[in-house]
């Protein structure tokens, strides 16, 4: 798991599958469904609607924190936090193909145990300002480079993240960058995107020993 990690909120709004269409052309590799609104049935109309968009363009479909969301609509997988169910639950319920991300943060500690309960990758942030949890504490970059060290999974960095500030997110060890405001409210998302998915391809993999 490498590349551009987008996340869909409230912003996308109306346009949701256009927008994470334009997402995916410009190569976008993961989309993460995230909405924590009512209406079950809307929820499971559009999760269905981006699995397949994701599957189209060979990309993989995560369900933000819902379990049975992600299970009913054949998600390939499932995002949790410390606060959503466990993650030997989420195998359990899900099986063992599923692909299982935990958020951990600004701890090393939490990443660790994610590790060792059978995590397929973890999540850490916010590194810098964001718009979307804007009271979130600033992650240091050298948590990065420790978890690189210690950690054999997949390492996705989220929280403010621009294509100016990216370098600096993969130079430190992140293999999958998870932005949401600066692809989605761009006035042209694929080739946002795009620019994302050539700077990870030029940088990504040469992470600090």
């Amino acid at each position: 798991m490498q590349g551009l990690y987008v996340i869909t909120d409230g912003s996308v709004g109306n346009l949701l599958l256009e927008k994470v269409g334009q997402a995916l052309r410009g190569g976008a590799s993961l989309v993460q469904y995230r909405d924590k609104t009512v209406g079950q049935g809307r929820r499971e109309q559009e999760a269905r609607a981006l699995r397949s968009l994701c599957h189209e363009h060979g990309a993989l479909f995560i369900v933000n924190d819902d379990m049975a969301l992600a299970k009913v609509v054949l998600a390939d997988g499932v995002h949790i936090g410390k606060d959503d169910a466990a993650i030997n639950a989420a195998r359990d319920y899900l099986g063992r193909s599923a692909i299982i991300g935990v958020s951990c943060y600004g701890s090393l500690e939490l990443a660790l145990q994610a590790a060792s309960h059978g995590a397929d990758y973890v999540a850490f942030g916010s590194f810098f300002p964001s718009q979307t949890k804007p009271h979130a504490p600033q992650i240091p970059l050298g948590l990065l480079r420790e978890a690189r060290q210690r950690l054999d999974l997949p390492i996705c960095a989220i929280g403010g993240i621009t294509l100016a500030n990216a370098p600096d997110l993969l130079a430190n060890g992140a293999d999958m960058l998870a932005v949401i405001t600066d692809v989605f409210n761009s006035p042209d998302i694929a080739h946002q995107a795009m620019l994302y998915r050539a700077l990870i391809q030029d940088q990504g993999g040469h992470h600090p020993q």
